[in-house]
């Protein structure tokens, strides 16, 4: 398989341009890795599947770990207010006396989530950031709309840090990366120079970022971890095993890999190849069988992570640059129907001819934190202009008017792909008007 899995993942790699990449899946009762290209084009390193990468907000899963161990000591309730663990926090709307712990493992606080305000590199950083979002304005009632949120898993990454007596970073080792036997991941920059850590590669031609360190602010929502793409594989078999390790250490109770992975809110829009469910930190897939995982994204860099139980069946992909996508068409989706015989669907495609709609509920300006949405009607569709705020644009967002026509119920999809993907954006409407436009955030109408 290794040889037929590499090949396949070489030819991907140049079809679409991407600059390095590394694949890890267990199948059939064993581990196949696969890597190709390079970990930084400037200095020409050769990605082997030894090579870490930043893993983004994977990292939420294993925070999400650590708070459900908690749980498991009986230290923690899921639904007591957060305030019980971190008294000083708050948001800007006082919302704070009823956000409870469950809230935010299923990003349903209601607060302003795209907040990567950087309180520097000390163990009080998690701190700060707390203190920081007292300004974190309202989106919503707390439980009433799933709304991605990193500063929420901020919050529970002080929340762990606070009750364990220690910092994140030293919880993540002591509780999950050792008893896992994790031996290629790193949480800080002076870890991770100690790997062929992968650089970032943005804009068309995959030049490297210039910058690599993240705020550790935001470590525990996914800024700083890199892992080589087979600790993502031995974490999901834990979670296979129902809680135990590889050495048979038991990490999380067989109550709390349950929970997990069970249903707590429904995402607004068409699932399709995306979460239709949340769990308590996994995302949940609608594939003829169950399916959980996460995605996750730094700068340049993306990662893909999937479980499959019916299967014994576990894949972890990470990329660093233009091109990611491809891969995960042409290689990653294919293996998982071939290993499983799960009908993994396609990505949407915008429809040969739209159903007309009324599109009067729709119109209008939409803010977040990180950007801000102008929704027109134009003729047989939707002109939506994406607005990058303050953060996106130092990280090279620009501003976009994208056409998107009619797909299913209020979702609505971009007739121009994106590295090969149609986004989709999905109204919430109430009274016959459209309150947010959503794409995993809500955005409420200005």
């Amino acid at each position: 398989m290794r040889e037929d899995l590499q090949k396949r993942f070489d030819e991907a790699a140049r079809r679409h341009g991407v600059p390095g990449a590394a694949l890890a899946v267990w199948t059939g009762g064993e581990l196949v890795e696969v890597a190709t290209g390079v970990v930084n084009r400037n200095t020409g390193v050769e990605a082997t599947p030894d090579s870490v990468f930043q893993v983004g907000s994977t990292t939420k899963v294993w925070t999400a770990a650590l708070v459900m161990q908690l749980v498991d000591e009986g230290l923690v309730e899921l639904d007591r207010p957060v305030r019980d663990y971190l008294p000083e926090f708050a948001v800007a709307d006082g919302a704070e006396k009823s956000i409870t712990v469950r809230h935010l493992l299923t990003h349903t606080g209601g607060f302003d989530g795209d907040l990567f305000e950087d309180t520097g590199r000390g163990d009080d950083c998690l701190d700060k950031f707390v203190a920081f979002l007292h300004g974190a304005g309202h989106v919503h009632e707390p439980g009433a709309l799933f709304s991605y949120c990193n500063a929420g898993y901020c919050v529970l990454g002080a929340l762990v840090a606070r009750v364990r007596g220690t910092t994140w970073e030293e919880a993540m080792r002591e509780r999950l990366l050792k008893p896992l036997g994790v031996t290629h991941g790193a949480l800080f920059a002076d870890e991770a120079i100690l790997f062929r850590a992968s650089a970032g590669h943005v804009g068309p031609e995959g030049t490297v970022f210039p910058s690599w360190q993240m705020p550790r602010s935001n470590a525990p929502a996914g800024s700083t971890m890199c892992l080589a793409p087979r600790e993502l594989v031995r974490f999901g078999r834990m979670f296979l095993a129902g809680g135990v390790a590889e050495d048979g250490t038991r990490v999380l109770s067989e109550e709390a890999v349950a929970a997990m992975r069970t249903t707590q809110v429904e995402v607004p829009g068409v699932a399709g190849m995306l979460a239709g469910r949340w769990g308590l930190g996994f995302e949940l897939f609608d594939w003829g069988g169950e399916v959980f995982g996460h995605d996750g994204g730094t700068i340049g860099q993306s990662t893909f992570w999937r479980i499959v139980p019916g299967a014994d069946f576990a894949i972890a992909m990470s990329g660093n640059g233009p091109g990611y996508m491809g891969l995960l068409t042409d290689v990653a989706l294919p293996l998982i129907r071939e290993a499983t015989g799960l009908p993994v669907p396609d990505m949407p495609v915008p429809p040969a001819s739209p159903r007309p709609v009324d599109l009067t509920p729709y119109p209008g300006r939409y803010d977040g934190p990180a950007m801000s949405y102008e929704v027109a009607e134009v003729d047989g569709g939707l002109d939506v202009t994406v607005i990058p705020g303050e953060f996106m644009a130092q990280v090279g967002g620009e501003r976009v008017t994208t056409r998107y026509v009619h797909l299913d119920g209020d979702t609505f999809i971009a007739t121009e792909a994106e590295e090969g993907v149609h986004p989709t954006v999905t109204f919430v409407v109430e009274d016959g008007r459209a309150a947010y436009i959503h794409n995993s955030r809500a955005l409420r109408r200005a």
